[in-house]
């Protein structure tokens, strides 16, 4: 039988090769981890990359890695700026001329149980997690929608894509993190909704929940204090290695994922054959649940 189905479909027939040759991208939180990724894979399959981050040395040192290109370019500056969010549209605009996939990505976790958690802490997940990309997406409305509305006018459909992180904290919950799994829901909403707001304008809009990515998020709590420091506030990073030893036990693939891994999953949402996906959650973490 096997034999038979290799016979009617030979490899070249079933291969499904794809470029991203000609479409730009903006990635947030691209500095490190799963964005520096995420920004890398886009990059390798063709795209004109746009990255944003906080920490501006990251940035130099990871578009170093490019070598000479002028597909990268970065923008630094802080997300949770209410200005900042359509800076970044038009920074990627007036580099490139487009916007073709919008991967929002960026965020931190500051961690708490309820009673402990103040209004500021919940406040900061909720800014950095779901309002930005609300307003990054808002400030990219009109491109898009002018845009497409030009294409369709004269018979073409051009797709496009936003990809928006959230995490298995958000689709399960997650005690001790009531901001930041919260902010993490919330996004699943604003991807519903857009999906069917922004459909007519043949953008895919959908989500990529990750689960435990081996990220500095995750590094095993050793007391060095390391962390990061956000708004005045020095946050410690990091879970305890207890926690750590009993995911890996939990998850049915024993181990916790590369932030190479983390990419490829949102590779398939910013590439064609997604072209008839939106509104979903693709949850990559290795069937870890909470």
């Amino acid at each position: 039988m096997e034999s038979a189905l290799l016979q009617a479909c030979p490899e070249s027939a079933i291969e499904m090769p794809f470029t991203l040759e000609g479409k730009t991208a903006l990635v947030t939180g691209a500095g490190r981890g799963i964005g520096k990724a995420i920004a890398k894979r886009l990059y390798s399959a063709g795209a004109r990359v746009m990255v944003n981050d906080l920490d501006e040395r990251m940035l130099l040192e990871s578009e170093a890695e490019y070598g000479e290109t002028d597909r990268v370019r970065h923008i630094c500056g802080d997300l949770t700026d209410p200005n900042m969010p359509q800076e970044i549209v038009d920074a990627t605009l007036a580099t490139f001329g487009a916007i073709d996939i919008v991967v929002n990505n960026a965020g931190y976790s500051w961690d708490n149980v309820i009673q402990k958690t103040t209004d500021e802490q919940f406040l900061a997940m909720m800014e950095i997690h779901l309002v930005t990309p609300f307003r990054i997406l808002r400030a990219a409305s009109t491109y898009i929608r002018e845009t497409a509305k030009k294409e369709i006018a004269v018979g073409q459909r051009v797709m496009r894509k936003v990809v928006n992180i959230t995490s298995i904290s958000g689709t399960d919950g997650n005690p001790g993190q009531v901001g930041y799994s919260s902010g993490k829901a919330g996004v699943i909403g604003l991807t519903k909704t857009l999906a069917k707001e922004w459909g007519r304008y043949n953008v895919n809009v959908n989500a990529v929940g990750f689960g435990l990515i081996q990220t500095r998020l995750v590094q095993p709590l050793d007391g060095s204090g390391s962390g990061m420091e956000m708004h005045g506030h020095q946050i410690k990073l990091g879970v305890q290695q207890s926690l750590l030893d009993s995911v890996k036990s939990a998850c049915p693939l024993g181990r916790l994922g590369t932030p190479e891994e983390a990419a490829g999953a949102v590779l398939f949402f910013c590439s064609p054959l997604s072209d008839y996906v939106t509104g979903e959650v693709l949850i990559c973490g290795g069937g870890l649940h909470f």
